[in-house]
């Protein structure tokens, strides 16, 4: 996956406007399946997996024993005893490892990374472009019959043979739009047929600088960002995926003491007062000149047309409109702490 194709403003603006393509390939899948399953995942993740059904989907984390974030996750549920995790590229390895190393449940595991292509089709004409391709009717992709964080398993044929597609609501840019698993042999055909498909509705390839700026504005989440092993899911804003009440998992009893006691630290939203760009690593002072945080992304997106970022600071200084300064370059920028997401679709 490039950087970029026509370049980072017009890919970001196709998304937003139109449609987006991504190939995301380089995402990492894990089965887990057996009679296992189930006991397995809630042990190893932070969401409720017993309240998925198949053809559901569910954001989740892995967590480790300090409540920190191993990975974010998607997990589909195919059937009775029988999940896809969807991983992210550069932890595939890492992600399989431990999971591996604590399955004491004697679940089925296996890396099917390699089994599976990966494309994106994002934006608010992708539901037209998508059921072009696979001969649906728009109504049959609508929200109301395919809602988000749902999937579905389809059979097309792209002239040699018939091919299994696993279309999921799901994606990582703010808009609507689809995520779907495909055989690798078959993904270079699907991309022609959706760029094909795609033009007379102003689809344009996307790479990773559109992703980036994309998942900023919405303030998703980043592994390496805003999430680690050393920032626990409470600090990174995800405790609406921590479902303390299910029972015993990994990282459960430190998440819990950390939200009796209040975090330390809080993830928010700034926005660059001064000229400038804000980068993942700035460090953030407060007014008396002492360092309160870390500027874990920024940048200055398209869509919101000014800069803007998110950091990890003393939760003292995370009310909304504290005055703050993030050193770029030896140069202290003012920055001020405003409401998250910077974009959502529809306002």
């Amino acid at each position: 996956m490039p950087v970029q194709y026509s370049g980072l403003v017009d890919e970001h603006t196709a998304v937003r406007n139109d449609a987006g393509l991504f190939d995301v390939s380089h995402m990492g899948e894990v089965s887990v399946s057996g009679d296992a399953a189930l006991d397995f995942l809630q042990h190893v993740t932070s969401n409720d997996v017993s309240k998925l059904a198949p053809g559901k989907a569910q954001y989740s984390l892995l967590t480790n024993e300090t409540g920190g974030v191993v990975d974010d996750i998607i997990v589909y549920m195919r059937g009775e005893g029988d999940y896809l995790l969807c991983v992210n590229a550069a932890n595939t390895a890492k992600d399989f490892q431990w999971l591996s190393d604590r399955n004491t449940f004697g679940a089925n595991l296996e890396n099917v990374s390699s089994d599976y292509a990966q494309i994106a089709l994002q934006g608010p004409k992708a539901v037209k472009i998508l059921s072009q391709s696979v001969d649906k009717t728009e109504d049959e992709f609508s929200a109301a019959q395919f809602p988000a964080f749902t999937h579905q398993t389809l059979v097309h044929d792209f002239g040699s043979g018939e091919v299994e597609l696993l279309i999921a609501r799901t994606g990582y840019t703010g808009e609507d739009g689809f995520e779907i698993f495909v055989e690798p042999g078959s993904a270079p055909a699907l991309w022609d047929l959706l760029v094909e498909n795609g033009q007379a509705f102003g689809l344009k390839p996307a790479g990773l600088g559109a992703r980036d700026t994309l998942r900023l504005e919405a303030c998703f989440p980043l592994h390496g960002h805003e999430l680690a092993d050393d920032i626990s899911a409470l600090e990174s804003g995800l405790g609406w995926v921590v479902k303390l009440d299910k029972g015993e998992f990994i990282g459960r009893d430190a998440l819990a003491a950390e939200k009796e006691q209040g975090v330390k630290r809080k993830l928010v939203g700034l926005e660059v007062v001064d000229a400038g760009i804000i980068r993942h690593g700035a460090k953030v002072f407060d007014d008396s000149g002492a360092e309160v945080g870390l500027v874990t992304s920024g940048t200055k997106p398209p869509t919101v047309g000014k800069a803007i970022g998110l950091a990890l600071v003393e939760s003292s200084r995370a009310k909304l409109g504290t005055e703050l300064s993030a050193e770029v370059r030896g140069r202290k920028l003012k920055v001020k702490v405003i409401k998250k997401p910077f974009y959502k679709r529809g306002e």
